[in-house]
C-alpha cells in the first residue's frame, strides 16, 4: 500500500477554498435535486434518477429503469454528464467508501468485458491477486469481443467516456480523496494487477485506465508545482521585507502551506511511481500492438505536458526503443508523441541527446512499409529541421529529398514540405532589397533553384511529380508565371549568370507542369486518386487561375516558340499550353493579333521539324484551337485546311513521281516522302482528313513496297500507321448511322485489303516493319472483332473480321520469334490484348526477361485472379507440375530433394502462396481445388520401382506444403481425407526418406496454431526478466467473424464437396485491393514457441487436430471413407444453397513477390528481456518531480541510458528469387 497522510484542507487560501468546495460538497442544482438531504446509503443508479439520466423506449420516458444500472452502464449510455456522475460516486465515497470503492472496482471490471462482478465478501477477504483469479475463471473466453476492442459507434463513444471518467474523477478528487491512503492505493493495486492478467481484455482495458490515470496525476503534479512555485516566491517575498513590514503570521502560514505541497507533491511521486514501474515498465512491450499503443501516447503526453519531471533521457528512450517495434501503428504512436515535443522550440534543447542517438532511425523511417509512419517520420524531421539546420546532415537531407518522387502523395507532399522549407525559406539579407517583379525577384532566385535541384534530382521525366508535391507549400511561388517568363526572355543583367540549355528545358517542363496543374486541379497520373469534384471556391479560384494563365501566355508563348522553335524538346512542351487556354479570351480581350502569331509560329514549327513528337504536339495545338464552340474556329480552320492541302498535295506529288520511276528512290526523294508521311500521319491521329482519300494512296505506297521490295522502312512503317488512322476515321463516321450502305461495303472491303496487306508484311526482313505490321494488325483485329456489334450495333456486322487459320499460324509464328530475341513489351501487350491464350510460346530462363515483362505479368496474373479465382489457382499448381516434370527429366526420377532445382521450384511454391492472401475465407475454395490436383498428380503416376515403392511424383507433396498454411483448420482435415483415400495402408506406415515428402505433407495437414488475435487469452503476460514464469500454452478460443462470413455453418464437409467435384463453373468475385508489403527492413519470419504468446495471423475453431493415421484394419478404414462420402453427399444441396452468403465477396490482387512480415512478439522472449534490461535498473528508477525552479536546476541529460544493447536489430533481409519467380509466372500465362 502506497502510504500517504490523510490530509484536510482546512485552510481556504489562494483559490484553495474555492476549488475544494467541488470534491466535498455537492453543488446546489448540480443534479436537480437542489434543498434535498441526504437520507441513508443510495445506490449510483439512485441518485441518478430524476437527473438528465434517462431511458426513452417508443418515446416514453423510463425513469424506473435507471434505479439499478451500474456505473458500468452509466459511463456506457453516455447520457449523463460525467462531472455529475463523478460527484454522485464521491458523495457516496464519503458515505460509505468500501460500497463506492467496490462499485469503482466492479467498474473497471465490466470495463473489461467481465460478466462477473467482485461482492462485498471477496472484497473484504480476498487479495487482489484472488479477486482477479476468479474473474479470470469467470470469463466468457468463447468471445474475443471486449469493449475496448469492439467495433462501432456506441463503443468507440464509451472508450472516449471512461477516459474521460478517468480524468474527472482524479480531477475532483485531487484536493482530498486521492491522498486518504485508501481510493487510490486500492485502484492502483487492482489496475497493476489485472495489467499483468494472461487475459488480454483485463490487460488492455486496465492498461489503458492505468495510463489514463497517470496522465491525470501528472497533472495534478503539475498543478501542485506550480502552486509550490507561488507559495515559495511568496515566502520570499514576504521574507525579504523589513522587520517593520513583516507579517509573520502570513510567514508561518505560507510555510504550512508549502509544506502541506511537498507532502502531496511527494504523495503524487509516489503514486505515478506505482503506475510507471507496475504498469507502464511491463506493459510498452506488451504481446498486444495496442496496448503498446497506449503506453506510447501517454507517455508522449506526460513529456508534452510536463516536461520539467518527463522530458529526459530516462522516459525518451522508451520511445526511441519502440520505434523498431514491427507495429506500424505503434511506429505512428512514435512520430506523433515526439513531433509534440519538437513542435516546441523550448523544448528543442532537451532533446539534442535524443536526436543524436536516434536520428538515424528517423530518417530510416520515411522508407517506412507502412505510408502513414513514412509521412509522419518525414513530417518529424521538418519539425527537427526547423529547430536547427545543423542536426540534419547533407546524406540525411538527400535521403528525404528523393521522395518528392514517390508515387505515395501523401509521403511526396510531406518530402516536398520537407524540401521547401530546406531550400526555399532562409532569405539572407541580401534578398531585402530585391525587386518584386523581374529575373532580379526573389521569386526568380528560388526557381532558379527549383531548376537546379530537378536537374541534379536525374528524373527528368518526372516533372509532374515535384511540381505536385510541391503545389501545397510553394504553389504561390509555381504560380510566378511572369518570373519564369522573364528568365526565359529577358536578356541577364550584367554580372548574372544566364541559364543553361538545360536549366531553359527544365524550367519549360516545369512551368507546363505547374499550368497542368493549376488547371486540371488534380495530382498527375499514378499519384492518388483521379478527378474529384471539386468545391465551389476551387471552381472560382480555378476559373481565375485559367484566366490569368490564358492572358499571360497569350502574349508570351509566341515569342517562346520564336526563340526555341529548332529545339525539338522545348518546342514539344510549349505547344501544349494552348491545351489550357480559355480560348474566350481571344475574342473578349482583343487578343486576335495574338492567335495569328502563333497560328503562324505552329505553321513554321510544322515546315522545320519531323520529329513525331514535335509534329503531334502540332496536330494537338491545332485540336484544341479548332473548337467549333467559339468564335476564332473559322480564323484557326483555315490555317489548318491550307497546311493539310499543302502537304497531302506534295506528298501526291512525290508519291507519284517515285511510282512512275520504278526505281528505289534515291535520298533526297525519300527523305521528301518520309517528311511528309511523317506531317500527314500526325495530324490524321486527331484530325479527321478522310475527305481527302488517303486509303489509295498508301495502299499503292505498301503494294509497291511489297512488289519491288525497295521501300525504305521507315516509309512503310508510317504508311502502315497512316492507314490504320484512315480505317479508324471511317469506322467512326460509320458507327454515327449517318453512313450509307456503300460507305459499309468500302469500309468492309478495306479492312480485309488492309489486314491481307499487314499480314503480307509480316514476312518482311525490317523488324521494325514486321513488328509495325503485327502491333497494328493485333488492334485490327481487336476493333474489328464481335464485340464491335455490343451495345445496340448491331448495323455493323458485316464489318466482323475473324483471322482465318493461315493469319493465327502466323501471328504465334512472329511472337515465338520475336518476343523472345527483341523483348518488345509492346509485342506482348499486343498479344495479351487479343488473347492471353494466343500466347503458345515457352520463355526460359527467367531471369533474362523479368525487368521487360514482369510488370505485364503480374498485371495478368492480377486480372486472371479477378476473373476467376479457382482457375487461377489451377493455373498456379499446373505450371508447378510443368516444372517439376521438367526437372524430373532432366534429373531423373532418383533426384536429390536438396538439389537446387528442387529447392528453387519449392520456393517458387512459397511465394505462390503468398499471392492468396491474408483472408483464408475468400480464398477457402481456391485453395482446397488447388490441394486436390496437387494430391492427383502426385499419386498419378505409379512407382518406377514397382509395388511397394512410392509414387513417381510424390516428392510434389513437398512443393504442395508451402500451400497448407492457406488452408482453414477445418478444410486442413478434409484435405487430409481426401489425400488418403490415395493411399493404402502400407504407405501410412513407411517411415523411409523416400517417403519424406507424405510424411511431411500430412504433418502439415496435421498442424494447426492457436489463435489469439481476437481471443481473450492472448499470452503470457510480460513482466521483468529477473521474474520467474511458468509456461502455459494459451488456450484456444473461438474466433467470431462477420456476418456474412463461416460461423457454424463453415463446416469441413463443404470444403469436402470441393475436393470430391470438378469445378463447374467461374466465380468472379469483387476485387479488393491488398496491401503493398515494403518494409524498411525486410525480416525472416520466426517460429514462435507456445510459451511466447504467439499471435497467429489467421484464426482456427476450437477443434481436436485430427490425428495421424493408426495402425487399424483396412475394413475400417475404407468404412471411414465410405461415412465420409456419404457425409459428403448429404451436405452437396445445403452447401450450393448458402456457399454465395458464406463465402465474402471480393478478392485480393495477387501480390507482389515481397514476404509479408509474420509478427513476432514485441520484447517477448526471454532473451529480449534480457537485452533491454542490460545496463538498465528499472527498479530503482523512481519518478522524481523537479524542485522549484528558483532553488535547484534541471538535471542533465544522461547519454548511458541510451545503450546499444539494449536496441532490438532486426537487419534480417528476405533472400530474392526473382528470377525463378519470373519463370513460373510466364508459364502462367502460358497454360
Amino acid at each position: 500500500m502506497i502510504a500517504a497522510q490523510n490530509l484536510q484542507t482546512d485552510f481556504h487560501q489562494e483559490g484553495y477554498s474555492r476549488l475544494s468546495d467541488t470534491d466535498l460538497e455537492d453543488l446546489e442544482g448540480r443534479n436537480g435535486k437542489s434543498g434535498k438531504g441526504k437520507k441513508g446509503k443510495k445506490t449510483l443508479g439512485e441518485k441518478l434518477k430524476g437527473s438528465e439520466v434517462r431511458g426513452r423506449v417508443n418515446g416514453h420516458h423510463q425513469e424506473n429503469d435507471m434505479e439499478n444500472l451500474s456505473l458500468f452502464e452509466i459511463v456506457k449510455l453516455g447520457k449523463s454528464a460525467t462531472q455529475s456522475v463523478v460527484d454522485d460516486w464521491i458523495e457516496s465515497y464519503k458515505t460509505d467508501r468500501d460500497s463506492a470503492l467496490l462499485e469503482l472496482i466492479n467498474f473497471f471490471i465490466h470495463c473489461s468485458g467481465c460478466k462477473g462482478a467482485v461482492s462485498s465478501e471477496m472484497f473484504r477477504h480476498m487479495q487482489n491477486s484472488e479477486i482477479i483469479r476468479k474473474m479470470t475463471e469467470e470469463f466468457d473466453e468463447d468471445s474475443g469481443d471486449y469493449p475496448l476492442a469492439m467495433a462501432g459507434p456506441v463503443w468507440k463513444k464509451f472508450k472516449l467516456s471512461l477516459c474521460e471518467f478517468i480524468a474527472v474523477l482524479v480531477r475532483q478528487c485531487q484536493y482530498s480523496i486521492i491522498y486518504d491512503e485508501y481510493m487510490m492505493d486500492t485502484v492502483i493495486s487492482l489496475l497493476t494487477g489485472l495489467s499483468d492478467s494472461q487475459v488480454r481484455a483485463f490487460r488492455h482495458t486496465s492498461t489503458l485506465a492505468a495510463m489514463k490515470l497517470m496522465t491525470a496525476l501528472v497533472n495534478v503534479a503539475l498543478n501542485l508545482s506550480i502552486n509550490l512555485d507561488n507559495t515559495q516566491r511568496q515566502y520570499e517575498t514576504e521574507r525579504n521585507k523589513s522587520i517593520g513590514k513583516r507579517a509573520n503570521e502570513r510567514l508561518e502560514l505560507l510555510l504550512q502551506k508549502r509544506k502541506e505541497l511537498q507532502e502531496n507533491q511527494d504523495e503524487i511521486e509516489n503514486m505515478m511511481n506505482a503506475i510507471f514501474k507496475g504498469v507502464f515498465i511491463h506493459r510498452y512491450r506488451d504481446v498486444i500492438a495496442e496496448i503498446r499503443v497506449v503506453c506510447i501516447e501517454e507517455i508522449g503526453m506526460w513529456m508534452k505536458m510536463y516536461s520539467e519531471a518527463f522530458l529526459n533521457d530516462s522516459y525518451l528512450k522508451y520511445v526511441g526503443w519502440t520505434m523498431y517495434d514491427k507495429q506500424g501503428e505503434v511506429r505512428l504512436k512514435c512520430l506523433t508523441a515526439l513531433q509534440g515535443l519538437y513542435y516546441s522550440r523550448e523544448l528543442n534543447a532537451r532533446l539534442e541527446l535524443f536526436t543524436s542517438r536516434f536520428k538515424d532511425r528517423i530518417v530510416s523511417m520515411t522508407l517506412d512499409k507502412e505510408y502513414d509512419v513514412a509521412v509522419q517520420a518525414i513530417k518529424l524531421l521538418t519539425l527537427v529541421l526547423q529547430s536547427s539546420d545543423e542536426i540534419l546532415m547533407a546524406e540525411d537531407c538527400e535521403s528525404v529529398y528523393h521522395l518528392v518522387y514517390s508515387a505515395h502523395r501523401p509521403v511526396a507532399v510531406a518530402a516536398g514540405e520537407f524540401l521547401y522549407k530546406k531550400l526555399f525559406t532562409h532569405h539572407g539579407p541580401e534578398d531585402e532589397g530585391r525587386p518584386r517583379r523581374g529575373r532580379q525577384c526573389l521569386n526568380a532566385n528560388l526557381i532558379r533553384t527549383t531548376v537546379l535541384f530537378f536537374l541534379e534530382s536525374e528524373l527528368h521525366e518526372h516533372g509532374a511529380y515535384l511540381v505536385d508535391s510541391l503545389w501545397d507549400c510553394a504553389s504561390e511561388l509555381l504560380k510566378d508565371w511572369e518570373s519564369m517568363i522573364s528568365l526565359l526572355l529577358d536578356e541577364p543583367y550584367p554580372g548574372e549568370e544566364a541559364l543553361t540549355d538545360a536549366q531553359e528545358a527544365a524550367l519549360i517542363e516545369i512551368m507546363l507542369c505547374a499550368v497542368r496543374q493549376t488547371c486540371e486541379c488534380h495530382p498527375p497520373t499514378g499519384r492518388g486518386p483521379g478527378k474529384r469534384v471539386l468545391t465551389a471556391k476551387e471552381k472560382k479560384t480555378q476559373l481565375d487561375d485559367r484566366t490569368k494563365i490564358t492572358e499571360t501566355f497569350t502574349v508570351a508563348l509566341p515569342l517562346l516558340l520564336a526563340k526555341y522553335s529548332v529545339d525539338p524538346e522545348k518546342v514539344t512542351n510549349l505547344l501544349r499550353f494552348p491545351q489550357y487556354f480559355d480560348l474566350e479570351i481571344y475574342t473578349t480581350g482583343r487578343l486576335e493579333k495574338h492567335l495569328d502569331a502563333l497560328l503562324r509560329q505552329v505553321r513554321d514549327v510544322v515546315e522545320k521539324h519531323t520529329d513525331t513528337d514535335v509534329l503531334e504536339a502540332c496536330s494537338m495545338t491545332f485540336h484544341a484551337l479548332c473548337n467549333e464552340e467559339f468564335t476564332i474556329y473559322n480564323r484557326v480552320d483555315i490555317v489548318r485546311s491550307q497546311m493539310i492541302d499543302e502537304q497531302i498535295d506534295k506528298f501526291h506529288r512525290l508519291l507519284e513521281d517515285v511510282l512512275q520511276e520504278g526505281e528505289e528512290p534515291d535520298e533526297d526523294d525519300a527523305y521528301q516522302v518520309l517528311s511528309t508521311l511523317k506531317r500527314i500521319t500526325a495530324f490524321h491521329n486527331a484530325h479527321d482528313l478522310t475527305k481527302w482519300d488517303l486509303f489509295t494512296s498508301n495502299y499503292k505506297l505498301l503494294n509497291s513496297g511489297l512488289q519491288n521490295g525497295d521501300m525504305p522502312e521507315q516509309i512503310v512503317a508510317h504508311a502502315l500507321q497512316c492507314t490504320h488512322y484512315v480505317i479508324l476515321w471511317h469506322l467512326a463516321k460509320v458507327s454515327e448511322g449517318s453512313a450509307s450502305k456503300d460507305d459499309m461495303v468500302l469500309l468492309r472491303r478495306q479492312v480485309r485489303a488492309f489486314c491481307m496487306m499487314c499480314q503480307r508484311y509480316l514476312n518482311s526482313i525490317s523488324t521494325v516493319v514486321k513488328e509495325q505490321a503485327f502491333t497494328i494488325l493485333c488492334d485490327a483485329l481487336l476493333i474489328f472483332s464481335y464485340q464491335i456489334v455490343a451495345s445496340g450495333r448491331e448495323a455493323l456486322e458485316p464489318l466482323v473480321f475473324s483471322p482465318d487459320a493461315s493469319l493465327q499460324s502466323e501471328l504465334i509464328n512472329f511472337i515465338l520469334d520475336h518476343v523472345d530475341r527483341n523483348r518488345n513489351k509492346n509485342i506482348l501487350i499486343c498479344v495479351l490484348k487479343i488473347n492471353p491464350n494466343l500466347m503458345g510460346l515457352k520463355l526460359h530462363e527467367g531471369e533474362k526477361y523479368y525487368n521487360d515483362y514482369g510488370d505485364i505479368i503480374k498485371e495478368t496474373m492480377s486480372k486472371a485472379r479477378q476473373i476467376d479465382k479457382i482457375q487461377c489457382a489451377k493455373t498456379l499448381i499446373l505450371s508447378l507440375q510443368q516444372l517439376f516434370n521438367e526437372m524430373l527429366n532432366d534429373l531423373g526420377c532418383n533426384f536429390d530433394r536438396s538439389a537446387s532445382a528442387f529447392c528453387g521450384i519449392k520456393e517458387l511454391a512459397r511465394r505462390f502462396s503468398l499471392t492468396f492472401g491474408l483472408d483464408q475465407i475468400k480464398t477457402r475454395e481456391a485453395i482446397a481445388m488447388l490441394h486436390k490436383d496437387g494430391i492427383e498428380f502426385a499419386f498419378k503416376e505409379p512407382s518406377p520401382q514397382g509395388e511397394g515403392g512410392p509414387p513417381l511424383n510424390l516428392a510434389f507433396l513437398d512443393i504442395l506444403s508451402e500451400f497448407s498454411s492457406k488452408l482453414l483448420r477445418q478444410d486442413k482435415k478434409t484435405v487430409h481425407l481426401y489425400l488418403e483415400r490415395f493411399m493404402t495402408f502400407q504407405m501410412a506406415l513407411q517411415r523411409d526418406d523416400c517417403w519424406l515428402p507424405l510424411i511431411s505433407y500430412r504433418n502439415s495437414l496435421q498442424t494447426g496454431a492457436d489463435d489469439d488475435t481476437l481471443s481473450v487469452i492472448s499470452g503470457m503476460s510480460s513482466r521483468s526478466s529477473t521474474r520467474s514464469r511458468k509456461s502455459k500454452p494459451p488456450a484456444a478460443s473461438k474466433r467470431k467473424l462477420p456476418e456474412g462470413t463461416y460461423e457454424s455453418s463453415c463446416s469441413s464437409s463443404d470444403v469436402s464437396m470441393w475436393v470430391n467435384r470438378e469445378h463447374s463453373g467461374p466465380h468472379t468475385p469483387v476485387m479488393m485491393s491488398s496491401p503493398h508489403i515494403v518494409s524498411t527492413v525486410l525480416r525472416d519470419a520466426k517460429k514462435l514457441r507456445p510459451e511466447q504468446g504467439y499471435m497467429g495471423v489467421y484464426s482456427m475453431s476450437n477443434e481436436t487436430p485430427h490425428t495421424p493415421l493408426q495402425q487399424h484394419s483396412q475394413v475400417a478404414w475404407m468404412m471411414a471413407q465410405k461415412q465420409q462420402q456419404e457425409r459428403a453427399s448429404l451436405q452437396y444441396s445445403k452447401m450450393r444453397g448458402h456457399i454465395q452468403h458464406t463465402i465474402r465477396r471480393g478478392s485480393g490482387l495477387m501480390e507482389d513477390d515481397e514476404e509479408p512480415i509474420v509478427e513476432d512478439v514485441m520484447m517477448s522472449s526471454e532473451e529480449r528481456l534480457d537485452d533491454l534490461n542490460e545496463g538498465m535498473d528499472f527498479d530503482t528508477m523512481d519518478i522524481d518531480l523537479p524542485p522549484s525552479k528558483n532553488r535547484r536546476e534541471r538535471s542533465e541529460l544522461k547519454p548511458d541510458y541510451f545503450d546499444p544493447a539494449s536496441i532490438m536489430d532486426d537487419s534480417v533481409s528476405l533472400l530474392s528469387s526473382a528470377s525463378l519467380f519470373i519463370h513460373l509466372l510466364i508459364h502462367f500465362i502460358i497454360y
